[in-house]
């Protein structure tokens, strides 16, 4: 495989291939799901990118984005980030949206649990519903 970098006027990213594999994939995806967001931490209102969003959970019926260890409040429902984000992020369980780039390891229990650590240290289980297709997105099956 040969990599190749040009300057031009034009963002815009080509890649050759002979097949569709996991790398073209994830290339893909970080091209395409950019997103701005809007998140407030007390008087502070910054614009975040969905790329660098670790995780989205609620807590007492708000929305959060977890940006390393920050935490910041954002005014959309997970259904909708996920519409907006889904080529990047998974759900793990009903309140817990990961974004798959983000994921350091799963730690499987004796009883089955399935726990998310993220790189930046947050952990969340995966809930039965969810674990065929964390695993499917992960490439475990």
């Amino acid at each position: 495989m040969r990599f190749r970098f040009e300057l031009s006027d034009k963002e815009e990213v080509v890649v050759y291939a002979r097949e569709k594999n996991h790398l073209v994939n994830m290339i893909e995806s970080l091209c395409n799901s950019e997103y701005k967001l809007i998140g407030y931490q007390n008087d502070l209102i910054k614009e975040l990118n969905s790329l660098d969003v670790d995780c989205f959970f609620t807590e007492e019926e708000n929305v959060f984005a977890l940006v390393g260890s920050v935490k910041y409040k954002i005014k959309k429902r997970l259904y909708e980030l996920n519409d907006i984000c889904k080529d990047s992020f998974i759900y793990i369980n009903q309140s817990c949206l990961v974004n798959v780039n983000s994921i350091d390891c799963f730690d499987a229990s004796i009883s089955g649990a399935l726990k998310v650590i993220l790189k930046n240290g947050y952990k969340d289980y995966v809930s039965r519903r969810q674990v065929k297709n964390v695993k499917e997105r992960i490439g475990l099956k």
